[in-house]
């Protein structure tokens, strides 16, 4: 069965059961490298957790997933990548399929790639200092806008597009924002599920500091589409939210937390910029469940979709579901 077949069919399965729907200390890094006890099982990624993920295995982990959002972000925002000085280290060192600027027609929202790009690039360096020797390399990463790349592939089993179609998501500002989406939903959930794991409370405060600028983005995101999505002619914006969130839900397990920015049916005449759960508290996702989305597999596999080789770590799994 394709990798598509896969998804698709999680999808279809999710679609029937829901209706709506950085200088950091360098003496730090050896303690990186140490790492300690933590909570096993609610960051295993694999169906039996030997050991618990050290203090470094959790913020490669992390490394990974700002190595892909930098580069999505520096693409589109100033047309090139990440210079090569920042992606060594170990594990095997892979290439960037795709990226390229977007001509942006927004000010606002060419500023908005500005920033985030800055900030994320500035999260790789503070992961890398803090990790020293231990930090790993950037892996294969795919963003392309072809029609077989990870972003046409996940807006394909979304609903977003028909069979053979691409997705580009540096065709229009509205197309990056929903790029920028897929991933920063997921980043937010990703660090706060990973923080319980960490043992050293220098890195659990850097951890939280972290989270916090991928929740503002997360909300300039939300926010900018929302006010995109209720005027003419982008109404479909908000429509492509839900999908998207769907899709997620999809791929992440049977629980159904994740939510597009159609407002609540408790609170139909609010937006819905920030997803919490009813006692206004954001969601968690485990490492296994993040590998699922990012990998575009709802299975237990160590690679496929923007990681096309998998990421580089000891946490690279997906969880079965």
């Amino acid at each position: 069965m394709t990798e598509h077949m896969l998804v698709a069919d999680a999808f279809d399965a999710r679609a029937k059961r829901r209706e709506e729907r950085r200088d950091f200390f360098k003496m730090l890094s050896g303690a990186a490298a140490m790492g300690g006890a933590a909570l096993a099982a609610a960051g295993s990624t694999s169906a039996v957790a030997q050991t618990a993920p050290t203090d470094a295995d959790v913020l490669n982990f992390a490394l990974n997933l700002e190595y892909l959002e930098a580069q999505f972000y520096y693409f589109a925002a100033f047309g090139t990548g990440l210079p090569s000085s920042i992606l060594t280290g170990t594990g095997t060192q892979g290439a960037v399929t795709g990226g390229r600027q977007v001509s942006f027609s927004d000010r606002l929202v060419g500023q908005y790639a500005r920033e985030i790009a800055a900030d994320e690039r500035a999260h790789v360096e503070f992961l890398r200092t803090a990790l020293g020797t231990s930090a790993v390399a950037q892996p294969a990463i795919d963003i392309s806008a072809s029609a077989t790349g990870a972003f046409s592939s996940a807006a394909r089993a979304a609903g977003l597009v028909g069979d053979g179609v691409a997705f580009d998501p540096y065709a229009s500002d509205e197309n990056f924002l929903l790029g920028a989406y897929i991933f920063e939903d997921v980043g937010v959930t990703a660090y706060k599920g990973a923080s319980p794991l960490l043992t050293n409370k220098t890195f659990l405060e850097a951890a939280a500091g972290i989270l916090a600028v991928e929740a503002y983005h997360a909300a300039i995101v939300r926010t900018t589409l929302y006010a995109k999505g209720i005027e003419t002619p982008s109404a479909m914006l908000i429509e492509a939210t839900d999908k998207i969130s769907n899709a997620r839900d999809s791929l992440d397990g049977t629980s159904d937390l994740d939510q597009g920015l159609s407002p609540l049916a408790s609170n139909a005449n609010a937006s819905n910029i920030v997803p919490l759960d009813t006692n206004g508290i954001a969601y968690s996702r485990s490492t296994g469940q993040v590998l699922n989305i990012v990998y575009l597999n709802n299975a237990q596999v160590s690679g496929g979709g923007f990681f096309p080789n998998g990421v580089n770590g000891t946490i690279r799994t997906s969880a079965a579901n």
